[in-house]
């Protein structure tokens, strides 16, 4: 059979009549590679060896099994068969049944028309390959889906970068029946060392008969795929197609598909399948990279984090001294890893005890930046020999730092404090920190907290800060408490606090923040002797998300 017999379409003609079936056997014969029947059974068994038909012509009236009963049996095995039925006149219900049943794609009465009948065969003919074509795309396009679908699913379930890698090159090496399917990512240009492949299981291939060492250069050279098939082993053809994962024209890996033993390459569609699944993967690649890097990045951060997390922490004095009548508790809890609060006791060889309690803008490494700074420049402020008064000290921490806070948007609210053991004298500065808080175990029950209330502006809001000292002298029992606004800030529910009537009997709102007065209210609840610890867990159990550093401090004069 030549190449111009193959590339004719099939044609059936079916008839009892054998002058009929010569007649039309040459009317086509030069155009179809035609195949003829006497009766339906023979033409059951011609279509059962020879397949698809692109036209059938069929007589109605035949002995043994009519027309229309013939069609009908072709039509479950070949749907896309053009059937064309001959008949008499007399045979309109059985054509009308055929027509209906969608069996008949055209009729023709006996006597035919040749110029008809090749009219009729020529939109059949149209008809088909249109058909074919309509099918084929279908059939590509639900592969395409399928085979995209598949490696959607693969990349969705991979854990990490290397399983996604490893999914995508067996998820291929399936879909194209490959003998072996390998993914190699690329690194600036360069092949990396890692390795990610497909075997099929039902063939064997020594490792020496694989080698697309050329072919992968040229595709790192170009960026576009090469397909070779001039590689055999034992007398099989051997083709192998290499395709370049890219995505925004960066080269993120090359693909290998090779196949043994297959009579020719991979067909031009075959290959732009390929290329699209790798166009996808790509995308999917380049998103679990930066995914990866993302997360390495954040592991680097978070140890970076927790070693300045315990430089801070050691920052802090982690043991507090031990005061001749006086009792000295702190307790500092960045919101993050490290943050903006700080406190400072000071012990001053002449006796003078100095504590402090501050709180930088913001949140984070920045706050923690100028909270070391504040903390170095406040302690080498106290380690004068004669230190200044509380607000002469702020007035110099606002002088070495206004610069950097003002530049950077910060600021720092902080309250300083003296006592004089001797004397029981404390003087003390604010700058636009919360009020300090005195009460006495003396009273049984105060009706009002005493706020320490002479205050300044925060530091690094203006070039020069000024404001005055508060002075008082406390008594044995006296307690000051120094806290941040991530304590009285802080959002619990009104259950923890003391319950007060309120006018008209309307109950308060189930949560609220808890605020200065509120912090007193839980102070008055305490078990004594105080436990800043406990206190605070109180108000973190009940503060399920905490938004801001927190910081206390008290001073408890014995």
């Amino acid at each position: 059979m030549t190449d111009t017999e193959v590339d004719k379409l099939k044609l059936m003609i079916v008839d009892d009549e054998l002058d009929n079936l010569d007649l039309l056997y040459r009317t086509f014969r030069r155009d179809f590679q035609v195949y003829k029947a006497n009766h339906a059974l023979s033409a059951l068994e011609i279509l059962d060896k020879e397949g698809e038909m692109a036209v059938i012509i069929s007589d109605q009236r035949m002995p043994e099994m009519n027309g229309t009963e013939f069609l009908s049996r072709t039509v479950e095995r070949f749907p896309d068969t053009i059937r064309i039925l001959l008949t008499g006149f007399t045979d309109v219900e059985d054509l009308v049944e055929a027509i209906n049943s969608g069996q008949v794609f055209k009729y023709i009465t006996k006597p035919w028309s040749p110029e008809r009948l090749r009219i009729l065969v020529e939109q059949a003919t149209d008809t088909y390959r249109l058909v074919k074509k309509r099918t084929h795309e279908l059939g590509r396009a639900l592969r395409r889906e399928s085979l995209f679908n598949a490696v959607t699913t693969a990349i969705r379930e991979s854990l990490d970068y290397g399983t996604m890698l490893q999914k995508i090159a067996a998820t291929i090496g399936q879909a194209f029946e490959a003998t072996y399917c390998i993914l190699r990512p690329v690194e600036g240009d360069r092949l990396t060392q890692d390795l990610f492949s497909y075997h099929d299981p039902k063939t064997y291939l020594p490792s020496y008969s694989f080698n697309p060492d050329i072919s992968i250069e040229k595709v790192l050279e170009t960026s576009h795929y090469q397909l070779t098939q001039d590689i055999t082993y034992e007398g099989n053809a051997c083709n192998y197609l290499v395709v370049p994962l890219s995505y925004q024209q960066h080269l993120l890996a090359v693909l290998t598909v090779y196949q043994c033993g297959g009579d020719r390459p991979w067909q031009e569609e075959d290959i732009q399948l390929i290329a699209g699944v790798a166009e996808q993967a790509a995308l999917a690649l380049s998103q679990a990279k930066l995914y990866q890097h993302l997360q390495e990045k954040q592991e680097q951060i978070r140890v970076e984090l927790e070693v300045a997390r315990q430089i801070q922490h050691n920052l802090l004095r982690q043991s507090l001294p031990e005061i001749k009548g006086a009792k000295l508790q702190a307790c500092c809890y960045p919101a993050r890893e490290v943050g903006g609060d700080f406190f400072e006791v000071f012990v001053h060889p002449k006796g003078d005890l100095w504590l402090a309690v501050g709180d930088v803008s913001g949140k984070g490494v920045p706050a923690a930046l100028f909270m070391a700074s504040a903390i170095s420049v406040l302690r080498r402020e106290l380690s004068q020999e004669t230190p200044a008064q509380p607000n002469i000290v702020m007035e110099n921490l606002n002088y070495a730092l206004c610069n950097d806070l003002i530049g950077n948007n910060c600021f720092i609210t902080l309250v300083l404090a003296c006592y004089t053991p001797t004397t029981r004298e404390l003087v003390y500065a604010n700058a636009g920190h919360i009020y300090p808080l005195l009460w006495s175990r003396q009273d049984s029950v105060a009706e009002q907290p005493n706020y320490l209330k002479v205050r300044g502006i925060p530091l690094g809001i203006l070039p020069k800060w000024q404001a005055k000292s508060g002075q008082l002298a406390l008594a044995s029992g006296d307690t000051l408490l120094l806290a941040s606004d991530g304590i009285t800030e802080a959002t619990v529910s009104n259950k923890l606090l003391i319950s007060e009537k309120t006018e008209g009997g309307v109950q308060p709102v189930s949560r609220s923040m808890l605020n200065q007065d509120g912090l007193w209210q839980l102070l008055q609840s305490e078990a004594q002797p105080l436990s800043l610890s406990h206190l605070l867990a109180r108000i973190q159990a009940d503060n399920h998300v905490q938004e801001d550093d927190q910081t206390i401090l008290s001073l408890e004069v014995l």
